[in-house]
Order: C-alpha cells, then sequence, then structure tokens
C-alpha cells in the first residue's frame, strides 16, 4: 500500500510516498480503509522534526505523518466487538512511537480510539472531526465550566477554535470569540456571545466587556500572556500547544491539554456532527501523493477548515 513517511526531517520536501506492507491487526485493534486523512499542524511540526527537537518523539529511520482518518473497517482484531468489517468509523492517531500515520491507504488503530462515523456526512468531512473535536471537548472538561461561566477563545475562528465555541456555548457557557475580523460572522453563528477583533489589547478588549475578567481562557492561538490578563484572579488558563502556557499569576491556574485519543468521546462528537450541532469546515480535499503541496499551502495559512488527503 501507499504511505507517505518521512526519513529525514525538513520542510514539506521531506515528504516521501512510499510502497509499504499493509499493517496488521493485534488485539483490540481494527483496521481502516482510508478514505479521507485531514492536515494538521502537528503533521508540520512532526515533519520538521520539531516534535522530537523538544523529546517528543524517540529517533526513528521512519516517521509516520497524520492523526485524523475517517474510513471503513477492514479487519478487526481478536476480541473487537464494537465493530465489524464495513462500518464507516472515524478515528485519532495519537502515537507518535509508530512508523505510519494515517496518511497512508490502510492504517491500525486501537478500538478505543475509534468511534462511528457521523451519520449523513462525506469521509472528507469527518476526518476533520477527531483531532479538532477531541482537543476542543477534553480543554472543555478540564477547565469544568458551569453553565452562565465566562470563556475567552482565541483563535476562535480555527478547527480548535471553533469547535470550542460552539462546545462551550452548548453547555450554556457565555464566549468572548477572539478571530480575525472577517470571521465575526462565523464564530457568532456558532454561539459566541461576544467578538474580540485579533489585536495587541486583547485583554483590554475582552474586559470592556467582561469587566471583572473571564472565568476562564482556552488559549487555541497560542496568544500565551497577552490573554492571560483577560482572566479574572483564581480564574482558570489552558493551552492546547505544549510549552506555550503562561505564568500562573493571580492564582490562576494554568494547563498544558494533550489530547488523547478517546473513542466514546468522539462518538458523543460524532452524534454532535451528525446531528447538525457540531460545524465540520473542509478547506480543499487533495489527492494522497500530493500530501507535500498540501503542507505548502497549510504553511500559507489564512484557510478556515482543514484540508483533507484522500487516497
Amino acid at each position: 500500500m501507499r504511505a507517505v513517511v518521512v526519513r529525514s526531517f525538513g520542510g514539506p520536501e521531506a515528504l516521501e510516498t512510499v510502497e509499504v506492507p499493509v499493517p496488521t491487526t493485534g488485539a483490540g485493534q481494527v483496521r481502516i480503509r482510508v478514505e479521507a486523512a485531514a492536515v494538521n499542524p502537528v503533521d508540520a511540526v512532526t515533519r520538521s522534526g520539531q516534535l522530537a527537537a523538544a523529546g517528543l518523539m524517540a529517533p526513528r529511520d521512519v516517521t509516520g505523518i497524520g492523526w485524523d482518518v475517517a474510513g471503513v473497517v477492514d479487519k478487526a482484531g481478536a476480541g473487537v466487538t464494537a465493530f465489524v468489517p464495513g462500518d464507516r468509523v472515524t478515528g485519532l492517531r495519537d502515537r507518535l512511537d509508530v512508523s505510519l500515520g494515517t496518511y497512508a491507504e490502510y492504517v491500525v488503530l486501537d478500538a478505543a480510539a475509534v468511534a462511528p462515523a457521523p451519520s449523513g456526512v462525506l469521509p472528507a468531512e469527518a476526518a476533520t472531526l477527531p483531532l479538532g473535536g477531541l482537543t476542543a471537548l477534553q480543554a472543555l472538561d478540564a477547565l469544568a465550566l458551569e453553565p452562565g461561566s465566562t470563556l475567552l477563545v482565541t483563535g476562535a475562528a480555527g478547527a480548535v477554535g471553533g469547535f470550542t465555541v460552539e462546545l462551550a456555548a452548548q453547555r450554556g457557557i457565555h464566549v468572548v470569540a477572539s478571530a480575525g475580523t472577517g470571521d465575526e460572522d462565523f464564530v457568532r453563528t456558532v454561539g459566541a456571545r461576544w467578538f474580540v477583533p485579533r489585536s495587541d489589547g486583547l485583554a483590554d478588549r475582552v474586559r470592556e466587556l467582561v469587566p471583572q475578567g473571564v472565568d476562564a481562557v482556552a488559549d487555541a492561538a497560542v496568544t500565551g500572556v497577552r490573554a492571560l490578563g483577560a482572566v479574572r484572579n483564581r480564574g482558570a488558563f489552558v493551552s492546547v500547544v505544549a510549552g506555550a502556557a503562561p505564568f500562573p499569576l493571580r492564582g490562576i491556574s494554568v494547563t498544558e491539554h494533550w489530547v488523547a485519543a478517546d473513542g466514546a468521546g468522539l462518538a458523543r462528537l460524532s452524534d454532535l456532527a451528525g446531528s447538525g450541532r457540531l460545524t465540520l469546515r473542509v478547506a480543499d480535499t487533495m489527492p494522497l501523493a500530493e500530501a507535500a503541496r498540501a503542507h505548502r499551502r497549510l504553511a500559507e495559512g489564512g484557510m478556515r477548515g482543514r484540508l483533507v488527503l484522500v487516497p
């Protein structure tokens, strides 16, 4: 089968499409025939070697690329009862210590990392859900905000930020969304109560709306200390990028969140997406063999939604 891998870290040109054996399933695993794999920023930092340099990856001869997948179960390993061949699924590959990612024609995942695909949704759309959706869901669960609480979401028009706004609003949380000026309509559509344009005076702009400071920040745009001033004393701050959290001033609880595969949580998100309560956005689809071109487009920025590779 074809798979996209990296042998030597570098720019998009480091991505190679190679022929490798079809992976086999172990106990508790499923093999998925990939129909779509989303392209995420973490794929680019994996390819460039930044994760390895940060000590988050052990040295390898071959590094697999890709976290998100949507496709069809091809084989179920021993002990798997939740899925059978032919099931349409979506899943998250969150391990960095394997030689194949989801940029491939087949991928093997633990059954516990897989969920039924959203009903009535195209594979390219379903592939945009796992990483961004679970990051948002788990960050909100970590904050444990009560209905009526206030939350600043930075990068609110991005994949993680957009899901965070939408899920928070469904929990009755009042959201201040920070994004580009052209994104106000979108963030309000998905549930933001207030909108603040991206700017250097972010904290001041937020406190014009919520003078006592918001209860918490979900920092999807890696604004760090610039957003910390928007939080009330003894509030909460969660960063979705490792190493980007600010110092916990004023008794603010600061955490860094690293997403974990979770089939049960993904199933909840899939149900929401299938019922139209969670917005899935595809910027464009491209052939698997054009992964390098997809990474160049990702680096250009400015997209709303994910690029998706199709084998």
